[in-house]
């Protein structure tokens, strides 16, 4: 079902030149030289339309740095007029709505911990009431599309037409590559619900890693998103937050300046037919795959690391011919064929091996792949 939205185009209230929209700055604002060093050169790569930082930080446990609070506003403010980049950040009550807005700030984003919770999303409206600023929510923590397409609704309804998505994945028990599970069908039902609205991914927070954030921004700007929010801070390793995931702005410029923009024209649209549609079904599903593959092999690193301590040899028979008999009852089941699942089988366990090996062994990664 359509969910029809009177909503402004990004580039009505933020000029991008026709580019997508590129947010940057650090996870947290920490200081007032990190933020206007930062910002200048983040400015100075000619790549970056709006400056974020987190002010008011909701850890997942206490005892971690939970942002500057309101002063870090002023540093916001101090960073915009060195470099003339707009500021953005998050909001997550009321008080921060009116502080931001005391403040000047120019875009507001609700974060995924508040999206999921109506009642927050409520309160936030209430209190943009009147207020003609944009506003970016990101998806809930949860994969729920019912939930991301309410906090627009109540937004919308409280007379805000300058908003925007933000799609930055999802929590899983399973832990993988990937901070969080992309399940890139989402942001594109999304689409297809709500078709005047624009999508913006944070590669930052669904690959948690800085050296799979160009993968993660390639892929967002291949299905179409209409902008990439990516955290950036003067020295990454130094950061109080999420140190993993940001990067310097020179590193940013060469990862930007290494994306590849397509434009589809409409002739190229039209002639886009059903079998194209599934083939990138199947590129989803493969990259799912992918996922839960390498999320396999790290419980293979703790079961090697188990096995060493433990003085446990690599192969067991017992566990082998288990996992064979159940899984292709199962595939059996599904419909896949005995010859196929034996053999992808065998291929994920030898590989499982190896990694155990690897561990308990001693060996480098690289000492395992030459030794195949």
């Amino acid at each position: 079902m359509s969910h029809p939205l009177a909503l402004r185009p990004i580039s009505s209230w933020l000029p991008t030149a026709g580019r997508p929209l590129i947010i940057s700055g650090p996870c947290s604002a920490e200081n007032e030289n990190q933020m206007v060093q930062t910002a200048q050169q983040l400015a100075a790569t000619g790549r970056v339309h709006l400056l974020r930082a987190g002010i008011w930080k909701p850890r997942t446990r206490p005892g971690q740095f939970e942002g500057a609070g309101q002063i870090g506003l002023e540093w916001l403010q101090s960073a915009r007029q060195a470099s003339g980049l707009p500021i953005c950040t998050e909001v997550a009550t009321a008080a921060h709505v009116e502080a931001c807005l005391h403040a000047g700030v120019d875009v507001l984003w609700i974060g995924a911990r508040t999206t999921v919770n109506p009642f927050s999303v409520q309160e936030i409206a209430d209190a943009l009431q009147g207020v003609d600023i944009p506003v970016l929510v990101k998806n809930p923590v949860n994969p729920d599309l019912e939930l991301w397409i309410g906090a627009l609704e109540r937004l919308h309804k409280a007379g805000l037409y300058k908003l925007a998505a933000i799609h930055r994945g999802f929590s899983s028990f399973e832990k993988g590559p990937l901070r969080n599970a992309p399940m890139w069908d989402l942001p594109i039902e999304l689409k297809t619900r709500v078709p005047e609205l624009q999508i913006i991914c944070d590669p930052s927070h669904i690959a948690g890693h800085r050296e799979l954030l160009s993968f993660i921004a390639q892929k967002a700007l291949d299905l179409d998103m209409d902008g990439l929010m990516i955290e950036s801070h003067l020295c990454p390793d130094l950061a109080l937050s999420d140190v993993r995931q940001q990067i310097s702005p020179a590193t940013l410029a060469r990862l930007l300046e290494g994306l590849e923009i397509r434009t589809p024209s409409p002739a190229s649209e039209q002639l886009k037919d059903s079998l194209s549609q599934l083939r990138d079904q199947i590129d989803l599903l493969d990259d799912d795959i992918m996922q839960k593959l390498a999320a396999r092999m790290k419980i293979s690193e703790k079961i090697g690391q188990y096995k060493k301590e433990n003085k446990v040899t690599i192969l067991q028979v017992s566990r082998w011919e288990e996992i064979m008999h159940s899984r292709l009852a199962m595939a059996g089941a599904m419909g896949l064929s005995r010859g196929f699942t034996e053999s992808f089988l065998k291929l994920v366990h030898q590989e499982s091996i190896e990694v155990q090996n690897w561990i308990m062994n001693e060996l480098a990664p690289q000492a395992v792949v030459m030794k195949k």
